[in-house]
C-alpha cells in the first residue's frame, strides 16, 4: 500500500464519524424479531453493518425472503428513526474535522447508507461544509466493490492511489484495496481490532485523538486548533 501524501481524506460514515453502531444492530434485531424471523447476534449485525442491503441480509438474517424485504426494511428504518435523533458523534469527531477542514486538507465520505439517510445526517449534524464529495450505497456499488472511491475520485479528478480511506469495518479497508487507495482502520467502530488485521491497511488506530494524530501526519500537516489548545 502507497505510503505517498494523500490528496483527500474520505471517511466512512457509521461507526467511524458518528457512534451508531447499536442502534443500526438494535433495528436489524428488532425488525427480525417483529417479522418472526431468526434474530441475528450482535456479532452477526455489527458484522454486515456497511454492505449493501442485499449483501447485508443476506449474511444477518438469511431466512428473510424476496417477499417479505419489503417489510422488513419498514420495520427496521420504524426501529431505527426511533433512535436517529439521539445519534452523536464520537467524541472529538466534530473538533477533528473542524481543524481538518481549516488545514485546507480535502474531505470526504464513502458510505454505506442511502442517499436519503446521508443527507439527513449531514443536516442533522450541519456537516456539509467540511465534505467536497460524497457517495452512497444506493447510488453505485455496494462496499466491499470499489465503486464509490473510483466514482469520487473521477469527480474530483484525482487517482484512487490519491485517496486515504477511513473506515471501521474490514468493507472499508476492502474497498481501499480493490481501489488501489490507501486506509486507515478505525477500533472503535463495528468491527474488531482482529477483524480488521484481515484487511491491509496503513495503521490501526485506537481512538479518535490517535486517528487526528495519524491523519494530520499523513497529510504533512500542522494541527493549528490542537497547538493552540
Amino acid at each position: 500500500m502507497s505510503a505517498a501524501t494523500p490528496k483527500v481524506a474520505v471517511f466512512d460514515w457509521d461507526g467511524t464519524l458518528v457512534d451508531s453502531t447499536r442502534a443500526i444492530v438494535i433495528a436489524m434485531q428488532n425488525a427480525a424479531a417483529d417479522l418472526g424471523l431468526p434474530v441475528p447476534t450482535a456479532a452477526q449485525a455489527s458484522h454486515v453493518i456497511g454492505l449493501g442491503l442485499h449483501d447485508a441480509l443476506q449474511m444477518a438474517v438469511p431466512t428473510l425472503t424476496q417477499e417479505r424485504l419489503p417489510a422488513y426494511i419498514d420495520r427496521y428504518r420504524v426501529h431505527y428513526m426511533s433512535r436517529d435523533a439521539q445519534l452523536g458523534a464520537f467524541e472529538g469527531i466534530e473538533p477533528m474535522l473542524d481543524a481538518l477542514t481549516q488545514a485546507g486538507i480535502a474531505l470526504a465520505v464513502a458510505t454505506g447508507k442511502s442517499r436519503q439517510g446521508l443527507n439527513r445526517a449531514l443536516d442533522q449534524f450541519d456537516w456539509r461544509r467540511h465534505f467536497v464529495a460524497t457517495r452512497c450505497a444506493d447510488e453505485g456499488e455496494p462496499k466491499p466493490h470499489p465503486w464509490m472511491l473510483q466514482d469520487l475520485a473521477l469527480e474530483l479528478d484525482i487517482a484512487p492511489s490519491d485517496m486515504l480511506m477511513i473506515g471501521d469495518t474490514t468493507h472499508d479497508l476492502g474497498m481501499a484495496r480493490a481501489a488501489g487507495a490507501s486506509a486507515i482502520g478505525v477500533t472503535y467502530g463495528a468491527h474488531e481490532r482482529s477483524q480488521l488485521l484481515r484487511e491491509p491497511s496503513l495503521m490501526l488506530v485506537d481512538s479518535v485523538p490517535d486517528l487526528r494524530l495519524a491523519l494530520f501526519s499523513r497529510f504533512g500537516a500542522n494541527d493549528l486548533m490542537m497547538s493552540q489548545s
